[in-house]
C-alpha cells in the first residue's frame, strides 16, 4: 500500500521546479562575491531568488536577508540591539507569545530575565489587554514576537491590530510567518510587522535556507548573529548557499502564483476531514476551529486516545501525520500550545495534527478518515475490555 503524507507543516515535499533550478545552479561554481563574470552569474541567481522571495510577501528585495533557515532568522531578529534610522536602540524587554515556536520561545539573544510571556485565550489568540499591560509596564522599549500562523493549530493572529498597539507604545513587532507563507496572502506593509521570518522547506523549497525580511532597511538588527564577512549587506556573514537560495526563490514564485487555487483546494479537503470525523466520532475536538486558521491544518483531539498510540497505529497503516507536540528528538510530549490555551491535559495528550498540501488527494483524505476512525475505535474497545 502506498504511504500517504499528511505532514506538510513539518516539511513540504520539494517542488520539481525548485529541484530543477537547484540542479542547474550546482553547475555554477563561482563565489557570488567575486567580481568576474562567473561570480556575477552566481550573484544574479541569488538576486533573482531575492526578488522572488520579496514578491511573496510584497516587500522590498533590499529587505530580504538570506539565512540557513527559519531558526537562524528568528535568532537574528531576537536581538535587544537594533538600529533605527541609523541610531542604536536597545530594547529593554522581549514580549513573546506563549504559543510561539520553540525557536522563538528560546528568546534569542535576550537575557531570560528580560523576557516575558504573553497569554492567549482558549482559541490561542494573544490577549490584547495583557499585551497592552505588558507594553505599558515596560521601562524603555519592547520587542514583541507573535507568529502569524500557529504551526500546530493553524490559528491566525490579528497581526495588523497587534502591530498598531505595539507601535503606539514605541515597540517593534517580529512576526514568524513560516507557517503562513504559501497558505494566506502576505503583505509585509499591510501586516504592520517590522520583520517577517520565512523558511524555504515549508513552501516546497529545499531545507537549510530561510529569510529574515525587513519592512524598512532603516529598522534592522544592529548586531549580526554570524560575523566575518560583508555578505547580505553586512547582516549575515558567510558565502551564500547559491543552489539552496535559488531553489527557495523558485518555490516562492510558485507559492505566490498558486496561492489562491491551493488554498481553496486544501480548505475543501480539511473541511471534509473535520465534517466526516465529527459525524463518525462525535467526541472529536478540532482546536481553534471557531476562529480564522490557515486552510490546510487540523489539530484533532479525542478524549482517551493518546497521541503516541494513534501515531504508531496510523504510521503502521501508511499515514505520515504528527502529534501537535512532536519535538526535535522525535519523542511525543504534551503540547505547550494547548497548555497555553488552557486545554485539559488529558485531551491535549491526544492531539494529532493533519496538514495538507496541493499533492494531497481526496482519495488520500478518505483513506485517512477511515483509518483514523478504525484506530480510535480499536483504542476505545481495548480500553473498555481492560
Amino acid at each position: 500500500m502506498d504511504r500517504i503524507y499528511l505532514d506538510w507543516n513539518a516539511t513540504a515535499p520539494i517542488r520539481a521546479e525548485a529541484l530543477a533550478r537547484m540542479v542547474g545552479t550546482l553547475a555554477t561554481t563561482a563565489n557570488p562575491s567575486s567580481v568576474h563574470a562567473e561570480g556575477r552569474k552566481a550573484r544574479s541567481l541569488v538576486e533573482t531568488a531575492r526578488q522572488e522571495v520579496a514578491r511573496l510577501v510584497n516587500a522590498s528585495e533590499t529587505g530580504v536577508i538570506f539565512t540557513s533557515g527559519g531558526t537562524e532568522a528568528i535568532n537574528c531578529a531576537l536581538d535587544p540591539r537594533w538600529r533605527v534610522n541609523a541610531a542604536a536602540v536597545e530594547f529593554s524587554r522581549a514580549l513573546i507569545g506563549s504559543t510561539e515556536h520553540a525557536a522563538v520561545l528560546a528568546g534569542g539573544r535576550f537575557d531570560p530575565k528580560l523576557r516575558a510571556s504573553l497569554p492567549v485565550d482558549r482559541n490561542g489568540l494573544v490577549e490584547f489587554e495583557a499585551l497592552d499591560r505588558a507594553l505599558a509596564a515596560t521601562t524603555g522599549r519592547a520587542l514583541v514576537a507573535v507568529q502569524l500562523a500557529n504551526n500546530e493549530t493553524g490559528v491566525l493572529q490579528p497581526i495588523p491590530e497587534i502591530g498598531r498597539l505595539v507601535h503606539a507604545r514605541g515597540g517593534i513587532l517580529i512576526c514568524d510567518a513560516v507557517q503562513a507563507a504559501g497558505k494566506v496572502d502576505l503583505d509585509l506593509t499591510a501586516l504592520g510587522a517590522d520583520a517577517l521570518i520565512l523558511s524555504s522547506h515549508k513552501i516546497g523549497g529545499p531545507q537549510g535556507v530561510g529569510a529574515l525580511v525587513l519592512r524598512d532597511e532603516a529598522v534592522a538588527p544592529g548586531d549580526p548573529l554570524i560575523r566575518g564577512g560583508g555578505q547580505e549587506r553586512g547582516h549575515r556573514a558567510g558565502t551564500e548557499a547559491v543552489a539552496a537560495i535559488a531553489g527557495f526563490g523558485a518555490a516562492a514564485a510558485l507559492a505566490q502564483s498558486e496561492l489562491h487555487e491551493t488554498a481553496r483546494y486544501v480548505r475543501g479537503l480539511r473541511d471534509l476531514i473535520e465534517r466526516e470525523l465529527l459525524a463518525r466520532l462525535p467526541r472529536a475536538v478540532f482546536f481553534g476551529r471557531t476562529v480564522e486558521r490557515v486552510p490546510n491544518t487540523s489539530l484533532i483531539g479525542l478524549p482517551g486516545a493518546p497521541a503516541a498510540t494513534l501515531l504508531m497505529a496510523l504510521d503502521l497503516s501508511g499515514f505520515a501525520v504528527s502529534s501537535g507536540s512532536a519535538c526535535s528528538s522525535g519523542k511525543v510530549k504534551r503540547s505547550h500550545v494547548l497548555d497555553a490555551m488552557g486545554v485539559d491535559p488529558h485531551l491535549a495528550e491526544s492531539a494529532i495534527r493533519v496538514s495538507l498540501g496541493r499533492g494531497t488527494s481526496e482519495k488520500d483524505v478518505i483513506r485517512f478518515i477511515e483509518a483514523f476512525e478504525k484506530a480510535v475505535k480499536c483504542l476505545y474497545k481495548r480500553a473498555t475490555a481492560a
